[in-house]
């Protein structure tokens, strides 16, 4: 059998059409989603079969979400695998309480450890509590308990995880209609907290035995690091007044004292905030330099752009996103469509969103 091995110059032709190919594979996943148009992007319906999805998390390329019922799923090249949490206290399910955020730990591939913050009922109304469970086959199983006793309310419970760059913990909780508790360092409402993976508390918190980072926060719902290691919150605001802030240790960001340009002493002001209209984010993500934003009320995904403070529409379907998640140029949206002041199933979709 003869084989034909090609001139060198032909070779040569083909190796710079390659390189070229690549090069321009590589130039498109780099293009800036600031400067990219809604009709950029294509839509694909991974699922139409979540209910009340709240966190969208990654090992890898396989997801991981989280039902506000108590289910997590695992996404793998876009198969699902629902898998049930076994928890010591039940988890408790109404309006914006439940199973909220999930973080995954570093080392996950090897020790299957995940974190979630969830909801549980008390005497008195609920709390929230941080355990820590390992994944068993399909089933979570918690091992420990890291914090709890976290006021809980029927819409405001905060609610994020995320390990920084740090090693350590991060969890966004909320006011709980309580003008008090997030002014007050001795209350864990209202609040961005740091505690070790372990439950332990971090010798360089801004106060010795205390797990408060920031304060003076209302609903905050989302965490994302930059690429500097810069940590930014987003935040549901009073009446609009929602906010982007980037978080630094022992800083009051202000509620219920301030909102918007507001800036008493002592006080940080917001990097970016609504003004009149209305975000309610939730789930920010980086996709390389760039800051995204899953908003309920304004219905979409957005992109921060920072020059001029302000977010720009990437993709509307008309639906609740709760969460955002970048895999390469891909972005995984999460939608929640029943409102927490509604009750009953809520009709959710995980989306996948490719640019053309």
């Amino acid at each position: 059998m003869q084989t034909h091995q090609g001139s060198p110059r032909t070779l040569a032709i083909s190796i710079l059409c390659l390189i070229a190919m690549a090069g321009g594979a590589h130039a498109q996943e780099n293009r800036p989603i600031l400067a990219s148009a809604p009709q950029d992007w294509s839509v694909e319906v991974i699922s139409s079969d979540l209910d009340y999805p709240w966190d969208i998390t990654r090992d890898g390329e396989t997801l991981y979400i989280t039902e506000a019922a108590g289910d997590i799923l695992r996404v793998e090249d876009s198969r699902l695998t629902r898998m049930s949490l076994s928890t010591t206290r039940p988890i408790y399910r109404e309006g914006g309480r439940g199973l909220l955020g999930m973080a995954l730990s570093p080392s996950f591939a090897r020790d299957r450890t995940g974190y979630f913050y969830h909801s549980i009922e008390e005497a008195n109304g609920s709390s929230n509590r941080v355990i820590e469970a390992q994944l068993d086959g399909e089933t979570w199983h918690e091992t420990r308990v890291l914090i709890d006793g976290i006021p809980g309310h029927r819409l405001y419970n905060g609610g994020r995880l995320g390990i920084g760059p740090d090693g350590m913990l991060y969890i966004t909780t909320g006011w709980t209609e309580d003008r008090q508790r997030p002014q007050d360092p001795n209350s864990l409402a209202g609040k961005i907290l740091r505690i070790s993976p372990d439950g332990s508390i971090p010798a360089d918190n801004p106060t010795s035995g205390s797990p408060v980072w920031s304060l003076g926060h209302r609903n905050p719902q989302g965490l994302a690091w930059g690429p500097d290691g810069a940590l930014y919150a987003v935040e549901h605001g009073q009446s609009a007044h929602d906010e982007i802030n980037r978080i630094m240790p022992d800083h009051n960001y202000g509620w219920p004292v301030d909102q918007g340009d507001e800036q008493s002493a002592g006080m940080t002001a917001p990097w970016i905030h609504s003004g009149g209209r209305t975000w309610a984010p939730s789930g920010a993500t980086f996709a390389g330099q760039e800051l995204l934003i899953a908003a309920l009320g304004a219905q979409g995904l957005f992109v921060v752009d920072a020059a001029t403070r302000s977010l720009k529409p990437v993709l509307s379907t008309g639906e609740r996103y709760r969460d955002v998640e970048a895999i390469g140029s891909d972005l995984w949206v999460i939608t929640t469509n029943r409102s927490p002041r509604g009750e009953g199933p809520s009709e959710d979709r995980l989306l996948r969103l490719t640019r053309d």
